[in-house]
């Protein structure tokens, strides 16, 4: 299925930024990148978009339910289904397709941070890594059931990835879900054959004979 290397562009891009970001080291190589400190921000359009480094335990947008293990069980089986589902649909339109391509990358993309960046870094046994997040983008100031808001949650590729496929879904399914009836003739059985007989000219009948009656026009 081509429609994977969607999903394969996805993951390499958003492991790549996050340990650009985190910081990374290759010890045969006597490489050493150190990332930024946990926490620290730097603006990269003023106040509109900056680059915060947090790390999130939880999931897209720093939404936490059910623990880390239950969410990366839960990752862990969301992404085989997609994966099963995308065979199934092969020959759906390819927006379907891609859309739910880019859910599985950035699906997989933050199910790594959880399974491997623990044990990576040393911050934890395997399964209970933290999702690495740095994008962070004004937002409306507006007050939610008592919360203000002022700055989107700060997320990463993966969360967009899944965001954007999402919309994309949305937007398309209905387009491409409704099936094509059979159109259901409601004329006599006779009519059709009627239909297809020549309109301008005699029938004509033969008998056993071999005589012919014509009938006249």
């Amino acid at each position: 299925m081509r429609v994977l290397y969607v999903t394969g562009i996805i993951v390499v891009l958003d492991q790549i930024t996050k340990l650009l970001v985190k910081g990374f080291s290759i010890p045969f190589l006597d490489f050493y990148h150190s990332g930024m400190p946990l926490g620290s921000s730097h603006a990269i359009l003023g106040d509109f978009f900056r680059l915060t480094f947090i790390e999130n335990p939880g999931m897209a947008f720093g939404i936490d339910f059910g623990g880390k293990l239950f969410l990366t069980l839960f990752s862990i089986v969301a992404s085989g289904g997609i994966l099963y589902y995308l065979y199934k649909i092969k020959e759906e339109p390819f927006v379907i397709r891609f859309s739910l391509a880019m859910i599985l990358g950035g699906a997989v993309g933050n199910l790594i941070d959880r399974v491997f960046y623990g044990v990576f870094f040393g911050e934890g046994p395997l399964f209970y890594g933290k999702v690495v997040d740095f994008l962070d983008v004004d937002f409306f100031n507006i007050e939610v059931l008592g919360f203000h808001i002022s700055r989107w949650p700060v997320f990463n590729i993966a969360d967009a990835s899944v965001s954007a496929g999402v919309i994309i879904l949305l937007i398309f399914h209905r387009r491409f879900s409704g099936t094509e009836q059979p159109s259901v003739s409601l004329a006599a059985p006779g009519a059709v054959d009627a239909a297809a007989s020549p309109s301008n000219g005699p029938v004509s009948v033969s008998d056993d004979a071999g005589r012919t009656s014509g009938t006249p026009s």
